[in-house]
């Protein structure tokens, strides 16, 4: 070791072994240039962070960074001043978030949920599917799905809500309002990153009706994509699975796409 690299290891690699074996987010910060070359810092969320990059501001600028990246579930290199300053690459700092699969909860067991689902695990996504109806909610109909739950939206999302966040999503495929409500207001008091709901424009329109009824304001109703998925003329259940999660992407990368809700006229051509 030189006598610039401080000598962090202490607790380290078993703060970040306890992360992982417990399946929470964690990010491990590594100086790979500069001064301080190979020093490491732990960051979790709920915890202090462990070990150190050789200066505290500097450890107190990655901690920042480091929470959001692995809030977005990014990783990425990031260069600072000595002390953490801002636009110089003094020190080059990799920023390792492991994080668990993003979410996706399909409200309403139809035909078009299999085909969405199966999209979905291609990406990557842990996908739950979720129906009140019994004799719908069911893991036969769903193998491609990790869970299959029987339960009302409301109920559902009381549960898993608070653990939404950015690189999730929520599709209400139900088509009945008595469903749909429940389940965009209970998407809408999560940090979910994605909420679509599917349905014709006619559907969509008495939908937001009874939204506003139950204090839904136009601010929120704005973060609803519907009808749900890109305007690419899709038609069959896999090929509107491929235009929801097109969507899904384009709204998490920050692209320009042309989405259904944004555009006037049949959505079938």
């Amino acid at each position: 070791m030189s006598p610039s690299t401080p000598d962090n290891t202490g607790g380290i690699f078993e703060a970040l072994e306890e992360a992982l074996r417990a399946d929470e987010p964690v990010a491990l910060a590594t100086v790979i240039a500069g001064v301080g070359i190979g020093a490491k810092l732990v960051v979790r969320p709920d915890a202090a962070p462990r070990g150190t990059l050789g200066d505290p501001d500097l450890d107190r600028v990655v901690t920042r960074d480091a929470l959001g990246e692995l809030e977005a579930g990014l990783t990425v290199t990031r260069h600072y001043g000595p002390h953490g300053e801002a636009r110089e690459r003094d020190v080059e700092v990799f920023i390792e978030s492991f994080v668990r699969p993003p979410r996706m909860v399909i409200f309403g067991a139809v035909d078009f949920t299999a085909a969405l689902a199966r999209a979905a695990k291609l990406l990557g996504y842990h996908v739950t599917v979720c129906d009140a109806r019994e004799v719908f909610a069911t893991p036969a109909r769903f193998p491609m799905a990790d869970e299959v739950v029987c339960e009302w939206p409301d109920r559902h999302l009381a549960k898993v809500g608070p653990s939404l966040g950015p690189r999730d999503a929520v599709c209400v495929l139900t088509h009945d309002t008595k469903f749909d409500v429940p389940a965009i207001v209970g998407a809408l008091a999560t940090k979910v990153g994605y909420l679509g709901a599917m349905g014709s424009r006619s559907t969509h329109a008495k939908r937001v009706e009874r939204l506003r009824e139950v204090g839904v304001t136009d601010a929120e109703l704005d973060t609803v994509m519907a009808p749900i998925g890109l305007d690419i003329g899709a038609r069959t259940p896999e090929e509107t699975a491929v235009s929801i999660c097109a969507e899904i992407i384009a709204s998490r990368t920050g692209r320009a796409a042309p989405s259904l809700r944004d555009t006037e006229g049949p959505i079938h051509a």
